[in-house]
């Protein structure tokens, strides 16, 4: 089998690679990597992914993320540590660099003034691919740790914001997502038995606990340890959130929990749903405009496209993933599979995905 090209998204917690080959996303790969913990965790991911592939001395695309954990003094070190880093893993590779909106530079033509370029550009890799490919729509890509809104306009991302926090002040970037996110980031009050109750600002549950009681979290997308290190199972999970309002659980309670969790839910729907309500204030697009869904968190997407009354449109329907059986998507891995296929795009000027 031909594999033409490999694309990575380094981010602080996750590692994720796809890869083209054969005109087309022939496998996903998410590998947890807290790297914050040390570029031992990047090394160990990458090299679990690295024995998965058939060979990998074809041309990788690389962008990232995790330049912002604090593991590094600043951004402009995390983006020379992960690119040396990935040099190093990739000795005999051709390396591209993803450096947004200069696009892509070998990894040894990089200098200073690239950084900032490369600094966190993941989300404008899968944005354009979605707006090449869609023309018009709100491209909303809600991962386990944030949430990306664009605006897509004529086959264009529309966005005069680039840093994380031009991005933060224009609300294209909300921090939250649904694994790793705590819950007392969502919220300070929820609903339980039909009372107004404030919660703890403490690190008991996370909104992998809301979304495990909910019965929405897939197993493959829950890769995060718990708050308090206990099991993934429902139960834990509830038990996790009942001490957010400082109660004891009882698992003949579990409906009630399931109603907290669900209050908890809707509010940061809400909380996503008023980020893609002022894009969409910014600019009128025609009604029959998609919302474009991914991440992990994209059945939120889902359901807020039906609340405005838009179309949905899933991001593995742009980019459709060869293999069948497998527990990844390229909308979970959006970023990584749009590197992929805009690497080859770039060396060949290919376009063998239809529109």
């Amino acid at each position: 089998m031909q594999i033409n090209s490999v694309g990575w998204d380094i981010g602080g917690a996750h590692i994720k690679a796809a890869v083209f080959g054969e005109g087309k996303i022939i496998a996903v790969y998410q590998q947890p990597c807290p790297l914050w913990q040390g570029l031992d965790k990047l090394k160990f991911a990458v090299n679990a992914i690295k024995q998965q592939l058939i060979k990998f001395d074809f041309c990788h695309a690389l962008t990232m993320t995790g330049e912002l954990v604090d593991l590094f003094e600043n951004r402009e070190q995390g983006v020379q540590q992960i690119i040396l880093t990935m040099t190093e893993l990739l000795p005999e590779a051709e390396l591209l660099i993803f450096a947004g909106s200069a696009g892509f530079v070998a990894a040894s033509q990089i200098d200073a003034h690239h950084y900032s370029l490369i600094a966190s550009a993941n989300w404008l890799a899968s944005a354009s691919l979605a707006a090449q490919k869609s023309g018009n729509g709100l491209f909303v890509d809600c991962g386990s740790t944030t949430t990306d809104i664009l605006l897509l306009s004529n086959g264009h991302v529309l966005t005069e914001a680039y840093t994380d926090y031009q991005r933060l002040l224009s609300e294209e970037l909300i921090y939250t997502g649904i694994v790793r996110t705590a819950v007392m980031a969502v919220t300070q009050t929820a609903r339980d038995q039909g009372k107004k109750i404030g919660l703890m600002a403490e690190y008991f549950a996370t909104m992998a606990d809301v979304y495990r009681v909910t019965g929405e979290l897939d197993d493959a997308h829950d890769q995060t340890d718990t708050a308090d290190g206990a099991e993934k199972t429902v139960l834990a999970s509830a038990r996790r959130l009942s001490r957010m309002i400082g109660c004891d659980f009882y698992a003949d309670e579990l409906p009630r929990w399931q109603q907290f969790a669900n209050n908890i839910r809707t509010q940061q729907l809400q909380q996503i749903q008023s980020g893609c309500e002022a894009r969409l204030f910014q600019k009128t697009l025609p009604i029959k405009s998609p919302l474009i869904g991914a991440g992990v968190g994209r059945f939120l997407v889902k359901q807020i496209a039906l609340n405005l009354g838009r179309p949905y449109l899933d991001f593995s329907e742009i980019l459709p993933l060869a293999a069948t059986g497998s527990a990844m998507t390229t909308a979970d891995c959006a970023p990584a599979a749009a590197i992929a296929y805009l690497a080859m795009n770039y060396k060949y000027n290919i376009d063998s995905i239809p529109d």
